[in-house]
Formats: C-alpha cells, structure tokens, sequence
C-alpha cells in the first residue's frame, strides 16, 4: 500500500493579510482527502514567530471542525520545533515531508521571500518560484512585464516614499500634470485591495498617499478606467489552462477589502455577460500574461472591460489569490468543471512535477 503524502500548510505571515491566509489555510486543508493526505499545519504569526504543529492550530480556531483538528493532531508527532535564536522555526525531517502548501498572501510569503528559503531547503512547494512571485507582487514591475509582452494596459507612474517625503509638491505636480483626476493609488507590493483608495481631487489625492506609504515604500497612481472588471484563473506549468472568465460586480465604489470580505453585497457573475470572442481574448491573454513573468502552479490575472468602446486591458496578476472554496479563484473553475478538492489535488500534483522538472537541471559545473 503506498503512503499518504505528507503536506505542510504554510500560513498567517505578518502581512496585512493575514486572516485571509487563515481563511484559505483552513479550506485547504479541510479540501484535502485524508485517505492521500497527511496535513501537518505550520502557522506564523503576526509578530513573524513560527508556530508548528499544534501550535499553529489555534489560530484556525473557528475555522476548522473538530473533525478536522483532531485528525489532524493525530499525525503530529514528526514535526519538531528547533530554536534559530531568532524565533522558532519548524525542524523537518525531510525524508517525511513531501510538499509544502504556502497559503500565504501578500508581503512575506507571496513576493519569492518564502519560495527562496524552500528553493534553498530543496523542498517541493505549490505556486509560483522565486522569480515569479517577486515580479506578480510588484506592480509596477508586473506593469513594465506586461507592456513588453504586448499586452494592454492603463496609463500609470510611480514613485518612492522616500521622494514623496523629499519634494511631495513636485509628485503632486507629477501626477496632476499626466492624469486627470479621479485616479487610484495603491501600495505597489501588497494585496487584496489593502491600502488602495480612490482621488477625486487634491486633497484625496494627499490622504491617499499617506494611506500607501503606511503599507509599502512604492507607491503605484494609476488613470481611472470606467470599466467593469474581468478575471480569470489560470491553472498549470509550461502549459497552463484559463478558467472561464468572471466579472465582479462591486457593492462599493470600486472592489476594495470591504467589498471583498467584509459586507458579502458584491455580486460575481461566472462566466462574464461578454461576448464569446471578447471571453476567449481574456483567457487567452491571461495564459499569456502568466507565461511572461513565467508562473507556475496558479495565478489569478484580472483585467478590464471599457465600457464605452469593449477594450480589454490587464490589469495585475496574483500568484496566490484568495484561496478559499468561496473566493473566486475557486469558483471560476468550479464552473468550468474543476471542484475544489480537484484543485488542490492538481496544485499538489504541479508542484512536485516542477520539483522533478528543476532537479534534472546542473547547480553546478
């Protein structure tokens, strides 16, 4: 009888993230069939402190059965914990872990941080490597990615905190001088619309910055789109799949962190209301979008849909989006054919094919 594989799910971090990680960690594991699996939760806090095995489970309190921790708890015992004087850091027998899950979002585990440690550590992990998840967080770097690629997209620039804080009036004159406003500002290396705001005017234009600045020293001023937005989930290796288009309808001024996991009014039609060649352009385009900052594992890519002449523009791609069975990443492919469960399968699946791929190559001469 073949053993289970052993997952380690890798989640929390000290982004501004964090409760959604524990969101998609807990449906991750709840998704897995323990008749192939053996889940082994590795948990980091807030304060950035690693928390292994039945430490890591109180931060899912409410979040999974009893079920669940208790199968879980269970299979513990090969997890150990081991001091690096700096906090605690789980100690893996490696011959007993197959493949870590890092259900991490945003900054400290989304951007290639902890996809270098596990290059290093020579472990299989799901989602994007190194450079990939670098490139997607960054979006300004994304931006230039894609505009190389030939793929469309809004006017946007850029600037740093410390140039905001030297000569802030000589930004402003910037920004007023290439856009009209409103315009968007968003902190260009975090997610799930943290720290992004909307300028109708000066004044806003002001608070906003100020908004971005707390979360990253990057800020990215993008033109207003009147558009409706359009993503895709995109799912695979060298050859990866798009999901069949969705649209968000926001239940507020544009899909912020409220709109997303807060008030439960925005509406989320799958597939997008767009016609048949303008669905097939946009997973065409995210495929293509994917394989220039060379993905792998998952991403979900999100674009714009003008309303007034049906122009198509990128707009960011995200290397681990919300990964719960609610969020749209998984919806999109529930409907087009692919459950959940099946989803985190084939993620597991891709990440040790990418683990055999890499070892065939020569680390050195």
């Amino acid at each position: 009888m073949n053993r289970k594989t052993r997952v380690a799910v890798l989640f929390g971090g000290k982004s501004g993230e964090h409760d959604v990680s524990l969101h998609s960690a807990s449906s991750v594991m709840k998704a897995m069939d323990p008749n192939r699996y053996e889940v082994y939760p590795i948990a980091i806090n807030k304060q950035g402190e690693w928390l292994p095995g039945t430490d890591a489970l109180p931060l899912l309190e409410g979040k999974l059965e009893e079920e669940h921790v208790e199968a879980i708890s269970s299979q513990l015992p090969v997890l150990a914990t081991a001091s690096n004087g700096g906090g605690s850091l789980p100690a893996f027998r490696m011959n007993e872990i197959d493949v870590i899950f890092p259900v991490l979002h945003g900054t400290f585990g989304e951007d290639g941080t902890v996809q270098g440690m596990l290059e290093i550590a020579n472990i299989p992990y799901v989602g994007a490597g190194v450079l990939a998840s670098a490139v997607g967080m960054d979006k300004v770097l994304s931006k230039k990615v894609f505009r190389d690629a030939g793929l469309p997209q809004g006017e946007f620039t850029y600037f740093l905190r410390r140039e905001w804080e030297k000569d802030s009036e000589a930004i402003i004159a910037k920004i007023e001088s290439k856009f009209q406003y409103p315009v968007f500002l968003k902190p260009a290396n975090l997610g799930s619309s943290v720290g992004i705001s909307k300028a109708g005017n000066r004044e806003e234009l002001i608070e906003g910055i100020h908004l971005a600045i707390k979360y990253d020293r990057k800020v990215v001023v993008e033109e207003f789109i009147p558009a409706r937005e359009i993503e895709v989930a995109v799912l695979g290796n060298d050859d990866p799949v798009a999901s069949m288009p969705g649209e968000i309808i926001s239940s507020n001024d544009f899909y912020d962190y409220n709109a997303k996991y807060v008030d439960g009014k925005s509406i989320i039609e799958i597939p997008a209301k767009l016609p048949a060649d303008k669905l097939e352009q946009i997973r065409e385009w995210a495929i293509k979008a994917y394989k220039a900052i060379d993905c792998s594992g998952l991403s979900r890519v999100d674009f714009f849909y003008r309303k007034d002449n049906g122009e198509i523009l990128i707009n960011e791609i995200n290397t681990m989006p919300g990964f719960t069975q609610f969020s749209m990443y998984a919806k999109m492919w529930e409907q087009s054919g692919v459950s959940y469960s099946e989803l985190v399968d084939r993620l597991i699946e891709l990440a040790l094919d990418r683990f055999e791929d890499k070892q065939k190559s020569f680390n050195s001469i």
